[in-house]
């Protein structure tokens, strides 16, 4: 089996030990360590690195760009956006597997993901347009989404304010990302009495997708 890179994204604030999906996705990644132990992994925490907005910068700097202007001649500002968001997206083809971790924040996923989500959907890089529409150029990867959520968004009247996972899958989907799991940690807000039981469930249905996501892509 060939060694692959692994980009695990992390969007969380607080300590692994006061959040319940970064323990629940620190189960996961030992997992995934024993069973693939010579993979690279690389850690991005979303709070702790350099992630550009798009903001008047970077349009003016890729509309310079779009008119020939040389990567010189553009502001310092534009210049050290626009590269931070190269190497963002580069970073991201170049891997073969991602582990986006984010707690559910107002019925969606943290700002910072949000924004990191924003330098890797780049057209010619991640995606392209075509005559038919917009067609994704990562085909081959494979993706797992480890999220907490306060209440219960998988069933009931709250299932339709669920937009944290949806998006997650909606924006890999649109990049030709399809091999896509989830783990879900939910209700330990609404049941606090039965949350270190629902993280307990979390992290065994951890394990299992680590496994699965160490072994071999089954053919379709």
């Amino acid at each position: 089996m060939k060694t692959e890179k692994i980009l695990y994204i992390m969007a969380n604030p607080k300590p692994a030990e006061q959040s319940f999906s970064l323990s629940v996705a620190k189960e996961f990644l030992n997992a995934y360590r024993q069973a693939n132990p010579n993979d690279e992994i690389v850690e991005l925490d979303l709070y702790k690195i350099d992630i550009p907005y798009i903001d008047p910068d970077v349009f003016s700097g890729w509309g310079k760009l779009q008119q020939g202007t040389a990567f010189d001649q553009l502001t310092a500002d534009e210049k050290a956006k626009v590269s931070r968001i190269n190497q963002l997206t580069d970073q991201f083809v170049a891997a073969d597997k991602y582990v986006f971790v984010t707690p559910m924040w107002n019925f969606s996923i943290p700002p910072k993901m949000k924004a990191y989500i924003d330098t890797i959907c780049i057209a010619g890089k991640t995606f392209k347009y075509t005559a038919e529409g917009p067609v994704g150029l990562l085909t081959e990867k494979r993706a797992v989404h480890i999220q907490a959520r306060g209440g219960v968004y998988s069933e009931g009247p709250a299932k339709d304010f669920e937009f944290g996972d949806r998006y997650i899958r909606a924006v890999l989907n649109f990049l030709g990302i399809t091999d896509i799991d989830s783990v879900i940690a939910e209700g330990m807000a609404q049941m606090p009495n039965e949350a270190e039981n629902i993280k307990a469930k979390a992290i065994d249905r951890a394990r299992e997708a680590a496994k699965k996501f160490a072994g071999e892509k089954v053919p379709v």
